[in-house]
């Protein structure tokens, strides 16, 4: 065997051979890229056989898995590839080697982790947030963006520290610099917590989200939110003007939101004539039918017909009832069919329904009206 070698390095083959040497390297590399078409003619295949399952999840987690799996092998492979290429060099470069190796590493998981977040952000915007009987969201909207920028965070912050570690970096010593440091931040930038927990609980108690109608009667607000950040709230108000709000202003007032009311009201006072008061029992009585019999009247809700005021020119019968629908388009063309009907039942007992007038009394004749 010792004869074997010694022929072979004279010959030029042998394993201190510059030509041994480039033929392992090559084998080395032949390698990596077989493995890498393997791992990706596998996650093919589950891909292939994840997509006949009823959950999308599985395929959210091999489509971010796919890419970086591929990074994950070269990086692997060719850093191996440059330990054997230097082999002889000092431990220093060896080191150095193993050392890029690890941070390249661990931005392949970072890289894996937030695709995978990404994907997860999708799928709940897109309406695969479900409980586990699949009876609805688990998160909204704005829900599922708060918890992706969270995790995210959690994730690069995570993957910082593990690559200062790697690198020899005291993370005790960085940690307790963050503290004062953090005390220091926070002094001179307490506004921009004050915005940034202001859209915490935004985002944990929800009192509105993307796409509500909300009011405040404390400030000049209204219209409908278009995005909820962690500094601030962009509204577009009902004359297409974007608003912008920080949202540590919404811990001060109060906020109303329209657009998660169970129903819509209509309250209308209806005046007939002076001269017509003998039909208001029957035109009561009638309006109130007709209302309970309505399809869009919500009758288990307050429903209220009565004479309720002799004014200046009518006597008047408060209409007091809820609509099953909250839009408000079908609120107003209800209300408008609501309106006509109590306009006929007027007209079908022969009352009109009043208008301002004015009686003058001339002295020693008729009176006359205007």
């Amino acid at each position: 065997m010792q004869e074997f070698l010694r022929q072979s390095n004279y010959l030029g083959f042998g394993p201190d051979s510059p030509l041994w040497f480039v033929l392992a390297l090559f084998v080395i590399v032949f390698a990596v890229m077989i493995a890498s078409w393997l791992v990706n003619l596998a996650v093919r295949q589950l891909l292939h056989r994840a997509g006949r399952t009823a959950t999308t999840w599985d395929d959210v987690l091999l489509e971010s898995l796919k890419r970086p799996l591929t990074v994950f092998v070269w990086t692997v492979g060719i850093s191996y590839a440059a330990e054997f290429a230097w082999h002889d060099a000092d431990a220093y470069l060896t080191g150095l080697i193993a050392t890029v190796r690890k941070l390249l590493v661990i931005l392949t998981l970072m890289w894996f982790v937030l695709r995978f977040l990404k994907g997860f952000e999708t799928r709940l915007l897109a309406g695969d947030g479900k409980d586990g009987k699949g009876k609805g969201k688990i998160l909204d909207r704005a829900g599922a963006r708060a918890l992706n920028k969270l995790l995210r965070a959690s994730v690069v912050v995570t993957a910082g520290l593990m690559m200062l570690q790697t690198m020899g970096y005291s993370i005790a010593g960085l940690l307790t610099f963050g503290g004062i440091g953090g005390i220091i931040v926070g002094f001179a930038a307490k506004d921009l917590l004050a915005n940034f927990f202001g859209g915490l609980m935004i985002y944990l108690d929800r009192p509105f989200t993307e796409g509500d109608w909300i009011r405040s009667p404390d400030r000049e607000i209204e219209g409908t939110v278009e995005y909820i950040g962690w500094r601030l709230t962009r509204i577009r108000t009902f004359d297409q003007r974007p608003l912008y709000i920080p949202n540590s202003a919404f811990a001060n007032i109060a906020v109303e939101n329209p657009s998660r009311m169970s129903h819509r009201r209509i309250n209308e006072a209806i005046g007939v004539r002076y001269d017509d008061i003998g039909a208001v029992p029957a035109i009561v009585d009638n309006v109130k039918r007709m209302l309970r019999e309505h399809p869009a009247i919500d009758a288990e809700k307050t429903l209220i017909v009565n004479l309720n005021e002799f004014s200046a020119s009518s006597v008047d019968i408060l209409i007091y009832a809820y609509t099953g629908t909250t839009d408000w388009s079908e609120f107003h063309a209800v209300k408008q069919s609501v309106l006509m009907k109590v306009h006929e039942i007027v007209a079908a007992h022969g009352a009109e329904i009043a208008f301002p007038t004015t009686t003058v009394h001339l002295a020693g004749g008729a009176a006359r009206e205007g």
